[in-house]
This record gives structure tokens, C-alpha cells and sequence, in this order.
């Protein structure tokens, strides 16, 4: 991996000054954590930091993605894989312990259907149903999981209405995002995580809606991400953006909102075809909704359609579809947006495709 290059960027952003941190701040009294401490910066270690961290209270894997057939019919894809570390039950000495407890989501976005089909699994760790290896990327939920084995991740999810049979094949270096894979996450030293993406992933394989199968290719994103502080205690929620640029480019872009609406924190970086990476500072990403949508089951007003301010253009973000809103209380406890967008820059031109997620607009999140 390159150190980043600071790239020139626009001038500060004035007016509104990340994203999610996370879906399993859901866990809310499960995961009974201890005093947070600032993270230290280090450096991290591959292939280990594909793998799980179980001293850390909250971490996860997380894939978006486009992928179409060749008669250019075209899907979303979301994969999450979250473990918990519950730190009360830390001293029990029963088998049945649950001193971890693992989670997962999967989506599939029909866009010419119109229709987000999601499910959900959690279990805690254990007994051959759910696992998180610390060697690598292994991890398993029942008949869910999500391996990796040299540049190549592998996702099987066979799900009630669908079904995600994918190769995810690494065809850049990893990103580190923030310090070096350690990424700020709000006022506090403590609000951060270690953090690192792998954008432009290859994809290939198979998709299922409703029993018919297509074959499938396209592009993909993973994040992993694990911390020991959530939220700061004013933000209510996040807006977040990773996004495969059409010429090889990756760009992310987040803040964490208050109840007013206003960024508590925002960052996030861009990395060029040619590798540069320009890391954004705190102020420079700015969020400004232009249209929004409301759900007829958690009656929550979302943007769709946003205007960000970045270092590297101002862009508009546009959903595929209105409709990607997720009702994960069976496992996390939350409900939020998280769907297939595209990314269009300033001169008006669709430059790339990824995934916007928004959560604390249907509830404050509870930690």
C-alpha cells in the first residue's frame, strides 16, 4: 500500500460543517461495553487484520456492489457480517456463554423489479453455528459466510427470496483509510476504529430472486471496521457513501448528524485511478439534502438524493430506487437506508455506482 498523497484540494467548505458507526450500535444492551480509550495508531498486518478481533466490543465486514446479467439486467448487493463482544458474560465459564454474538444482513436490489428483498441471522458464537476466525477473513453464520483465500473473497448467502453466490476479486491495493487505517469517528480521541476498504472488487457468479437465477458481474466494495467507542453522545445517526468510480477511482464520503441535522464529524478520502490518495480532513465533506422519500413502514423522511461537497468534486448522489429501506430489529434493532446510487459529478455526467447508507432517521440510535 502507497502512503497517501495528499492531492490538492477545493477550497473549505462553508455551511454544514460519517457514516454509520454502525448497524450494531443496535446491540444496544447486549454488549454491556467497558471504559472506551483512545486507539493507538499502528500499523496494521495482513492477511491477519482480515481477520477477527475479539478484544475490540464491536467490528464488521461489509460488501456493496452492482452487478448485471449479460442482457444487461442489473442488481444491488449488500453483505454484512457483525460480531459483538458482550463483556459481561467475558468471566463465564458455561459453553453457553455469549461472549460473542455474531450478526449478519444480506439485500438484493432488483432495479428493473423495483424491489429491496432483505434477511437477517444472529447467533452467538459457538457450536459450529457462527463463527469469526482471528486467522483471516473466515466467517460463518449457519448457512451464511464469507471467506477469503488469497485475493479472492468468496460470499455464499442462500437467503429466503433470494440467494448471493459471488468472487470478489481484489484488483487494487487495499485503502487505509484515515492515519493509516486509523479513522477519527468524532470530537473525542476514543470516537475512531481501525479501518481499511477494498474498493473496485471484481465480482462474478450467481444471483437468485424468487427461485430464477442469473448470472451475474460487476463491481464491489468491502469495508472492515472494528472499534471500541460508537457514537459521540450527541449524534444521532450517519450518511455515508463508498463509491466504484467508472475510470477506477474510489471515493468515500461520511458525517455523523446531531438532531438538528448538523455534522458532529465528517471525513472519508478519494483515491484516484492513478493510486494518489487525498485523506479529507474534518469540514471538508458537506452533505445537503435535494429530495426526499418517506417510508410507508417506519414513516421516516430519507434523502434519496443528495449534494456532497468534497475535496475532489461536488457530486450528486441519486438512489435507483426510493425504496432500499432495511427493518433489521430482529437483529440489530435498527432500521435504516442502505441501497444501490449513483454518482453523478459536476458537469452532470454518471461517473460511477456504489452504496449510500443513512441510519437514526426512523429512531435515534441507542447504544
Amino acid at each position: 500500500m502507497r502512503e497517501n498523497q495528499r492531492m490538492r484540494p477545493l477550497p473549505a467548505p462553508t455551511g454544514l460543517p460519517r457514516r454509520r458507526f454502525m448497524l450494531a450500535a443496535g446491540l444496544a444492551g447486549l454488549a454491556q461495553a467497558g471504559p472506551a480509550n483512545a486507539l493507538p495508531a499502528r500499523a496494521l498486518q495482513f492477511p491477519r487484520d482480515f481477520g477477527s478481533h475479539p478484544d475490540f466490543r464491536t467490528e464488521w465486514w461489509y460488501i456493496t456492489g452492482h452487478a448485471s446479467t449479460s442482457a444487461g439486467r442489473e442488481f444491488g448487493f449488500q453483505v454484512t457480517f457483525f460480531r459483538s463482544r458482550v463483556d459481561a458474560a467475558q468471566g463465564m465459564q458455561s459453553k453457553f456463554a455469549a461472549r460473542q454474538l455474531i450478526f449478519a444482513h444480506a439485500a438484493v436490489t432488483d432495479v428493473q423489479g423495483k424491489k429491496l428483498w432483505h434477511d437477517q441471522r444472529i447467533a452467538r458464537e459457538g457450536f459450529e453455528i457462527a463463527s469469526a476466525s482471528p486467522q483471516g477473513m473466515a466467517l460463518k453464520l449457519r448457512d451464511w459466510s464469507l471467506q477469503s483465500q488469497g485475493n479472492t473473497h468468496s460470499a455464499h448467502l442462500p437467503a429466503t427470496d433470494f440467494a448471493l453466490k459471488l468472487q470478489l476479486t481484489e484488483t487494487q491495493p487495499l485503502l487505509l483509510q484515515g492515519n493509516k487505517g486509523l479513522s477519527r469517528k468524532g470530537p473525542d480521541a476514543k470516537q475512531a476504529s481501525y479501518y481499511y476498504s477494498l474498493p473496485q472488487l471484481a465480482t462474478r457468479g450467481s444471483l437468485q430472486v424468487k427461485g430464477q437465477s442469473f448470472e451475474v458481474t460487476g463491481k464491489a466494495w468491502l469495508d472492515h471496521e472494528w472499534s471500541q467507542e460508537l457514537l459521540h453522545p450527541s449524534a444521532v445517526g450517519w450518511d455515508w457513501i463508498g463509491m466504484n468510480l467508472d475510470d477506477g477511482s474510489a471515493l468515500t464520503a461520511f458525517r455523523l448528524r446531531d438532531r438538528e441535522g448538523k455534522s458532529v464529524w465528517d471525513g472519508g478520502s478519494f483515491r484516484s485511478a492513478k493510486g494518489d490518495v487525498y485523506t479529507f480532513s474534518r469540514g471538508e465533506v458537506v452533505f445537503s439534502p435535494q429530495r426526499r422519500w418517506k417510508s410507508p413502514l417506519s414513516q421516516a423522511s430519507y434523502p434519496v438524493e443528495w449534494i456532497v461537497r468534497t475535496p475532489a468534486d461536488f457530486y450528486t448522489v441519486r438512489a435507483v430506487i426510493d425504496n432500499q429501506e432495511l427493518d433489521s430489529r430482529p437483529s440489530t434493532g435498527a432500521i435504516y437506508w442502505e441501497g444501490l446510487s449513483e454518482l453523478i459529478d459536476s458537469n452532470g455526467k454518471r461517473v460511477g455506482r456504489g452504496y449510500l447508507e443513512m441510519t437514526g432517521y426512523a429512531a435515534v440510535l441507542r447504544l
